[in-house]
Parts: structure tokens; C-alpha cells; sequence
């Protein structure tokens, strides 16, 4: 019988122990950061009704449209998607269980993703993002601050210049003005717009601002600008928004065709870019999505939220030499088996309740293959439990690193206060 060897879905990558600290590290890294601004670790399921999604993102967006994974349930005819995005599932939880009943929330997630796309550098059907949202408050202030905050976690990673471009869709009035305005300029100019174009003029003309065809370029510069549009209380949202960002010394640019690609937007929309990364350049987006919240049946109330590409911010974390090592282990503990594999075993507990990652060599096999093994595990030291030391109530120390100067030279230690001494050498 010939064997089939299977292989995963394409798009949906695994990650493995290899790539497992850089994976930790951003988490680690972003989350410390969101927990000195006060938010809080929310989790949703991966499926929700497929209304959360075509009611909140929009029925008439390429999410809705093209990109989702969704089915009937077999078991009750429920109409159920794996999440495309997380806010609306997020904002979903908040309704239902009124967090903000008399409350404000100040909410961060991480977990996967789905949408069918075609695969590409940083861009998977299966993709991980990391996201915060700030609800309950109205104020130009948590935009500015979750600006703040998204500048901080880029420093703190160290992947450099990343760039910030900040663009306004206004009130909804505003926006319907500027609609009529844009259908009836793209409208005069059909013979230029290409099919995705075209499907969307009466649908959703904002996202043409958004296209990517070159050949539509200089037509889209062209085109009447949401700016113009303002009423006097949006420009005054966005020029404090403006003020504090400047005063907090971050860069950015103001970009009128900068409109993302879901329907709750409101007033603040922005992008952080980089140029490392080619055409996937967008590491995180966000905005204030501040009818959402009634949209799926709370009471009204504001929020604004962003969300980065984990992967994505993960190739800039590589392309900047940002990418930790992290062995397998610290210290690999060699012995001769029988009696001397029990010592071994308790010696690495006595290790562990110290807070040392530790290896015990399972089986028996010589003492040479044991240290290829403890090489390979990338372990700063090797403890030998051997029978004639034990006898001697001792066990042996030796460093398995250049420059490692504690127990450079094998080392024998009183069995009793071997565990504290090795913590002691790893810690210094």
C-alpha cells in the first residue's frame, strides 16, 4: 500500500519551533506595551454569524463579497463564518455582555484570521493579527494616544523608520456628499475606470480612491477630496487629532485617498508603512468606527480600534536583523541510566523549581552521543550525573559555550547545592 503524505492547506502556514521566538517576542513585546495604556486580553470564538460580519463590514466590501469563509451549519441552518476580522466579533462580545453598561473598555486580541485570498508574501488565507480597541470614548484624544501607543510598540521592536499616514472620512453627512460628488466625477469618466471600478461606482465609490491600477492613477488625483467636504466640527476633530500627534514628536502625512476597506469608518482613519516589505507594505490600520457599536445592536456608543498583521510585522522584524535565538533549553543534564537516571531527574526538578529550563537526556546511551545531543540543544551548560560521582554525593558542570566564563572548565558541585549554583551561573 502506498502511502499518502499529506500536506497543509494552501495559505495556511504553520509555524514552527524554529520561528516560535520571534512569533513570542512580538506578542510579548506589544502586549507589554497595551497593558501600561490599561487594556485588557478579550477573546472571541473563531466562528461567529455571518451577520456580525456582513452587517458590520459591509455587504457591498471585498471582504463580504469575495473573501470570506463561510457555510451552513449542518446540525441548525445557522449561517456561520470564520472571522475575517476581529473588531466586529469583538464589539459583538461587548454588546452581549453589556461591558459597557455605565463602563468604558479598553480591549486587545490576537489570534487568526481568515479570508481567500490568493497567497502571497504577506498576505495568507489563514493570518494573524493583533488588535486593540478603545470603547465608550468620543474624543480625538485615544486616537491620538493609540497613535501614541502603536509608536511605542514599533520602537520597542526596533524595526526602524515606520511611516504613519492619517486621512479623515468626516461624518456621515459629509461622506454622502462627498458620494454624490464622487459617483458624478467617475460617472463623466467611465471610459477610464476598470471593472472593479465600474462594480463599485454605485455600490461603494470611496473604495476606487483605494485601487491600485496605474492606469487609473492620475484619474483617482483628480477626484473630489472628503477634505473639502468637512463640516467645521470634523475639521476641529482632526486638527486636535493633528495637534497631539505633532506634540508626541511622530511624523506623518496626511493622505486624502487613504479610506481602508470596511464600512464602520468614521472621522479617523490611518496606515502604518513601511518600504522593506514591497507591495505588502501596510503593517497595521486602524481608525474610529463610531456606528458600529448600535450597528450590531448596542446602545449607541464611539470606539476606535487598530489591528496589525502579525506575519507582516514579523518579515520587517527579520528584514531589520530583529529576530531572537532562543536555544531549546539551558542545561541538558548527561547520565548513565539505572540509578543515576532517577538523580538526574530530580536534579532537573530541583532546577526547574529554580526557574531553569532544563533537559534530561531520555534513555540511556554514551556519554559521547549524550554531549552531540547537549550541542545540539544549544544549552549553555552540561551537569553530569555519573555513578562514581554521585557516590560522592557530587555532580559535575561544565559550559558548552565560548566565552561562557562560570565552569569553563568541568566543574564538580556538592550534589545538595548543585541546582542553586547552576541557577546562580545562568542568572549572572
Amino acid at each position: 500500500m502506498s502511502k499518502e503524505k499529506f500536506a497543509g492547506v494552501k495559505g495556511m502556514n504553520d509555524m514552527l519551533p524554529a520561528d516560535a521566538a520571534v512569533w513570542q517576542t512580538l506578542q510579548q513585546t506589544a502586549v507589554g506595551v497595551l497593558e501600561r495604556y490599561g487594556y485588557q486580553e478579550i477573546r472571541t470564538p473563531i466562528l461567529e454569524n455571518t451577520k456580525v460580519f456582513t452587517r458590520g463590514v459591509g455587504e457591498v466590501t471585498d471582504i463580504v463579497e469575495k473573501e470570506m469563509y463561510s457555510f451552513t451549519d449542518s446540525m441548525n441552518g445557522d449561517q456561520l463564518t470564520l472571522r475575517p476580522e476581529c473588531t466586529s466579533a469583538v464589539v459583538r462580545s461587548v454588546n452581549e455582555h453589556s461591558l459597557l453598561y455605565g463602563a468604558t473598555q479598553r480591549l486587545w486580541y490576537c489570534g487568526p484570521m481568515f479570508r481567500h485570498e490568493r497567497p502571497q508574501r504577506g498576505r495568507y488565507r489563514q493570518f494573524h493579527q493583533l488588535g486593540a480597541e478603545a470603547l465608550g470614548m468620543e474624543g480625538p484624544d485615544i486616537d491620538a494616544e493609540m497613535i501614541m501607543m502603536l509608536a511605542r510598540i514599533w520602537k520597542e521592536l526596533g524595526v526602524g523608520d515606520v511611516r504613519l499616514e492619517l486621512n479623515t472620512l468626516g461624518a456621515l453627512p459629509e461622506r454622502q456628499a462627498h458620494r454624490e460628488a464622487l459617483i458624478k466625477y467617475f460617472e463623466g469618466n467611465q471610459d477610464v475606470l476598470d471593472e472593479d471600478a465600474r462594480r463599485r461606482l454605485y455600490t461603494n465609490p470611496l473604495r476606487i480612491l483605494d485601487t491600485k491600477n496605474p492606469e487609473m492613477q492620475e484619474l483617482v488625483n483628480a477626484a473630489p477630496r472628503l477634505l473639502d467636504f468637512l463640516g467645521e466640527e470634523s475639521r476641529a476633530f482632526l486638527a486636535r487629532m493633528e495637534q497631539l500627534v505633532s506634540a508626541a514628536g511622530i511624523e506623518y502625512v496626511i493622505n486624502p485617498r487613504l479610506v481602508r476597506g470596511l464600512d464602520y469608518y468614521n472621522h479617523t482613519v490611518f496606515e502604518w508603512i513601511t518600504d522593506k516589505l514591497g507591495a505588502q507594505g501596510t503593517i497595521c490600520g486602524g481608525g474610529r468606527y463610531d456606528p458600529l457599536i448600535e450597528m450590531l445592536g448596542g446602545r449607541p456608543a464611539p470606539g476606535v480600534g487598530f489591528a496589525m498583521g502579525m506575519e507582516r510585522v514579523i518579515e520587517l522584524m527579520r528584514e531589520c536583523g530583529r529576530v531572537p535565538v532562543r536555544t531549546q533549553t539551558d542545561v541538558y543534564v548527561i547520565h548513565s541510566g539505572g540509578d543515576t537516571q532517577v538523580q538526574a531527574m530530580l536534579l532537573a526538578e530541583a532546577l526547574r523549581d529554580a526557574g531553569v529550563r532544563v533537559m534530561v537526556h531520555p534513555g540511556k546511551s554514551g556519554f559521547k552521543s549524550q554531549m552531540k545531543k547537549a550541542d545540539a540543544s544549544g544549552a549553555r551548560f552540561a551537569v553530569f550525573a555519573a555513578e562514581d560521582e554521585l557516590a560522592a554525593g557530587t555532580v559535575s558542570v561544565k559550559a558548552l559555550r565560548e566565552g561562557e566564563k562560570s565552569y569553563a572548565e568541568q566543574t564538580a558541585l556538592p550534589l545538595a547545592g548543585a541546582a542553586a549554583a547552576i541557577a546562580a551561573a545562568l542568572a549572572a
